[in-house]
Parts: structure tokens; sequence; C-alpha cells
């Protein structure tokens, strides 16, 4: 005696069948009780609206000033007037070098401290580590104010210096300099690329490092030849971000008080602010907002290669 064959139960008109790969589309209720489908680029309409009117129609209108200024002229005259200033060059070269000069620092100092947090053990080691994702969301002036309080005119250092030796004023005054802000930079920033270095570090096999511990290689090469090459694309990646925001910095080099340093925002802030030459002031920011998108640009690249 065999099973009577299975039948299927009538179905409906209208009614199809569901599988588990049917992509679920969004769907509303029609006036007459059906159902239609939303077009998935209707759902992109208002963050595209909000992201037009709040960022891109402001960054129109800079663009737009620095190519036909309200007060005349040609599409590029102010670009002219602008590049063949000694003003401007001063501040491109001054931007380039202290943004530089400050990720290589945060480079090096970063590396060597995620090293120790991570291979040397010593109590607090976690407590550090967790402490430098705070770190990040303090804002860049807090750090200038906090040096400013130590090493400033009137600061502690100076402030000890002159109880101690009686002279009238202290040794130190270079938070005035390009070295104050570029040390203000490196305090500040040095975090952002330890933070990717210990993700990294994480990840390593500690057998690695035992095995080649037991083979004689001293710490040095360990470190040259087993860690580095798993660094590299973290350092990278913590390098690329380090140079987009040196580049645009303003506040440290505001609080610093820097008179001889002039980088390409506070250039803007000068033009804008204090000339009142907004056609200028838009130049400026052009040329800096490409220098920026460039830069991240080949920071989505590198992050991209690193998988940060």
């Amino acid at each position: 005696m065999t099973d009577a064959p299975h039948v299927a139960a009538p179905r409906s008109p209208g009614h199809t069948a569901a599988t588990p790969d049917t992509p679920r589309r969004a769907r509303v209720a029609a006036p007459g009780g059906g159902a239609r489908r939303v077009p998935g680029w209707l759902w992109s309409v208002p963050p595209v609206a909000v992201l037009a009117l709040v960022f891109l129609y402001p960054l129109a209108l800079v663009v737009q000033q620095s190519l036909t200024p309200d007060n005349g002229g040609g599409a590029f005259d102010a670009y002219a007037s602008v590049f063949r200033s000694h003003a401007f060059r001063d501040a491109l070269g001054t931007t380039v070098w202290l943004a530089a000069g400050a990720t290589a620092g945060c480079l090096v100092l970063g590396f060597a401290l995620a090293l120790i947090i991570a291979f040397v053990p010593f109590p607090g080691a976690r407590a550090v580590a967790k402490f430098i994702d705070v770190f990040l969301s303090f804002p860049s002036f807090l750090i200038t104010l906090a040096l400013l309080f130590t090493y400033g005119t009137v600061g502690m250092a100076n402030g000890v210096w002159t109880d101690v030796t009686g002279a009238a004023d202290g040794p130190f005054h270079f938070l005035t300099t390009p070295w104050g802000v570029l040390l203000a930079e490196i305090t500040y920033f040095t975090p952002f690329v330890m933070r990717p270095l210990l993700a990294a570090f994480s990840q390593l096999e500690t057998a690695q490092l035992e095995v080649a511990s037991s083979l004689g290689a001293k710490p040095a090469r360990i470190i040259r030849r087993v860690i580095l090459p798993e660094a590299l694309p973290a350092l990278a990646a913590g390098g690329s971000l380090v140079l987009v925001m040196c580049l645009n910095e303003f506040g440290i080099v505001l609080f610093t008080g820097a008179k001889d340093v002039t980088t390409l925002p506070m250039l803007v802030y000068g033009k804008a602010i204090l000339e009142s030459d907004y056609p200028a002031a838009c130049v400026v920011a052009v040329v800096n907002i490409a220098m920026s998108v460039g830069l991240f640009g080949l920071y989505r690249v590198v992050s991209k290669h690193a998988g940060a």
C-alpha cells in the first residue's frame, strides 16, 4: 500500500509564493486597498536634500564667489591675485611643512607608545588604552590651553624658573613659534595614530613573537621583522588621517598665539574676518578644500587596503 500523493491546496487568484531569495521591497498602501512598490531612489531624496541645503549650497556659494566676485573682475582674477601674493605662498608652505612634520612626529611617537602599551606588561595598561579612546573626543584647543598653562609666558614652568633663579622672565617662549604649534599638534594627534596601531597589535599572534624570541632574535629585530610589517597598514591609515586633520587645523594655531605662523585656515580667517576680503578668502578656502579632498581620497584608499 502506498501513500496517497500530496495534493497542494488551491490558492486564490493573485497569490504568489514567497521564497527566501525574494528581495523585500517597501510597499505602501494604495487608495484602492492594494500595495505598490516605492522606488528605491525615492528614499535617497530626503538625505540628499538636507546635504545639499546644509553643505553643498554654501560650498557652491564659496566657489561662485571665488570665480565671480561681487566687486567685479574676471573669472580667475581673484585666483591670480591670491596666487601672486607672498602671504598665500607663505601660508601654503607653512601649512604643508607643519602638517608633514606633525604627521611624522605622530607616527614615530604613536608607534613607540603603542608598542609599550601592547607588548610591555605594566599595571594600568588596559586603562591607558581605554583613555586613548576618550582622548580622541577632546577638542584641540583644550590640549593647547594645557600646554599654555605649563609652558606659556606666565605658565608654571616659567613661574618655577623665576621663583628659583629670581629672574624677571622665564626661558620658555617656544609655544608662540612654529615649534610650539608643531608640539601641540603632535601632542593632540598622536592618539589618532595609536588607535589603529593598538587594534592591529591586538590581532598579532603572540606565537610569532615567542618563536622569534626562542630563536634568539633581539627585541629590535623582532620589531623590525615581525611587528613592523603587520603595523604598516595601520600606520599608513593613521598617518593619512592625521595629515588631513593637520592640514585643516585652526584651533591649535589660534590658541597658541603664534603671530608669525599663518596657515591656510588662518589666512581664510584673516581675509574674511579681519580684512573683509571675501573673494580672496573664498579662493584660499577652495584651495584648502581641494587639498583636503585629495588627501581624504588617499586616506580612504589606504584605509580600504589596510582594512581600517
